[in-house]
């Protein structure tokens, strides 16, 4: 009995007890919602980090819960903007209840951001596409001397780790807030006047929290997360050697898309030459015990160098017929042969010195053009809208809430040559915007202009 008693306690310790009678409404519901798709994205997250990638991508279990995942982050997203939409009509951040929306806002922000770095780990051909274009707008943002989405395993412990912990502390303290001040009433007195006090109906509560659950499940096994193979740089090398030819020439002449890449923030400074050709190509050396043509074409004369880079590109254009004792050539069908075999990949994923084990692969591959030749294909390039949706019609919505950044890419930013910066000012400033709204004059009084609160507190 005494463990009950305590058992009680507690609950009514965390619980809010009287409420204001509009408060067990289903709008009033709309934060509890979102904790528990956040419980879901916990639980799923952790048996998913537990079991690794080839799990979730493989195992029909890990599969499953790859899904469950995937529906838990649209609600979490769809209920924690549904909740400030509320507030927002309700003046729910008037004093003193300012830092209760600033410490939501900040949430939501940060939501999105573990959104879309979740959408970077699911590994498959979105991943890589999505890591790409992401990368470019941290690097427009002047972020991407320490942000990468490329780079795998930083996101992954960001995603796993920094963000849900960042967000566990919001929700705590928002949490807090609303706890002992309890849910906000009408500041219009004639309004505050119609409304009584009455006890909170948790059972209520907490049915809609589980018919949601019921609902991720089944949408999970209906609309299953989409998955489109990730492209490697075998596969392209198989179907279409003399690309990859074309685009090691590229490398070794730094004329590439990497190496003239041009952003706010340039992050790819490492040697090309060396990491593309040069070094792969010295690892056939030892185990073909053949004469080293890097070596060769190292000690030739700068006019010599010149001409057999000249000639190298005639021949991989079609233009002449594959010239004899040109070294450069010969390092190229090398490492081409070594792409066709898998073992050049292999090596581009250890040969980070800083241990980033993708993004020597996904530039290469971005600049094969096969990336934006196959998003283009699905329906997923910046100019489709195509962060908003999947790369399958089978699955019914997409990252939806980036069509504001779709819609300037559209118009504000359609002829921007530093739209990348650009954005990420605009959406920078949106989010300020939205934390500092409750400090805003003339804007903050918006909700009462339009009286949308009359709908939500009769």
């Amino acid at each position: 009995m005494d463990q009950n008693i305590s058992l009680k306690q507690i609950f009514s310790k965390l619980m809010i007890e009287k409420v204001p009678s509009y408060a067990n409404k289903l709008y009033y519901s709309l934060g509890f919602l979102s904790m528990t798709c956040f419980a879901i994205l916990v639980a799923t997250g952790a048996v998913m980090t537990a079991y690794g990638p080839n799990w979730w991508l493989t195992d029909s279990t890990g599969k499953y819960l790859r899904s469950v995942h995937l529906w838990a982050t649209q609600g979490f997203v769809l209920f924690v903007l549904l909740h400030l939409i509320v507030v927002f009509l309700t003046s729910g951040y008037k004093k003193p209840r300012r830092l209760t929306w600033v410490l939501g806002a900040l949430m939501f922000g940060f939501l999105l951001m573990e959104a879309e770095f979740g959408y970077v780990l699911r590994g498959d051909f979105s991943s890589q596409y999505r890591g790409l274009q992401g990368a470019d707008f941290f690097n427009g943002s002047g972020l991407g001397g320490f942000l990468n989405e490329i780079n795998v395993r930083q996101i992954f412990g960001i995603h796993v780790v920094v963000v849900p912990l960042i967000i566990v502390a919001l929700l705590f303290m928002h949490y807090v807030l609303i706890r002992f001040r309890g849910i906000a009433k009408p500041y219009r007195q004639d309004m505050a006047a119609k409304t009584k006090t009455v006890k909170a109906n948790h059972n209520v509560l907490f049915v809609r929290g589980f018919v949601l659950i019921l609902i991720i499940l089944g949408l999970a096994v209906v609309f299953p997360s989409p998955y489109l193979k990730p492209t490697t740089i075998k596969e392209v090398a198989q179907q279409d050697p003399s690309l990859i030819s074309k685009t090691l020439l590229s490398e070794f002449i730094n004329t590439s898309d990497t190496a003239t890449y041009s952003d706010n923030l340039d992050p790819y400074t490492y040697n090309l030459r060396n990491v593309y050709v040069i070094q792969p190509y010295e690892k056939t050396v030892v185990t073909k015990h053949s004469t080293d043509q890097a070596a060769v074409f190292a000690n030739e004369p700068a006019k010599i160098k010149a001409f057999q880079i000249n000639q190298a590109q005639d021949y991989y254009d079609g233009k002449i017929s594959k010239p004899q004792n040109n070294p450069v050539v010969s390092m190229i069908d090398a490492v081409t042969t070594m792409s066709q075999s898998g073992l050049y990949e292999s090596y581009l994923v250890n040969a980070n010195p800083s241990g980033d084990q993708t993004m020597y692969t996904l530039r290469f591959l971005a600049d094969t053009g096969v990336m934006d030749d196959t998003a283009q294909q699905l329906g997923i390039t910046t100019d489709q809208y195509g962060m908003l949706h999947e790369e399958s019609s089978k699955y019914p919505v997409g990252a939806w809430w980036l069509a504001p950044l779709g819609v300037l890419d559209h118009t504000v930013l359609a002829h921007d040559d530093n739209g990348d910066r650009d954005g990420a000012i605009i959406l920078g400033l949106a989010i300020m915007l939205l934390v500092l709204f409750p400090f805003i004059p003339i804007l903050n009084s918006i909700p009462d202009k339009i009286k949308a609160y009359k709908i939500i507190w009769r």
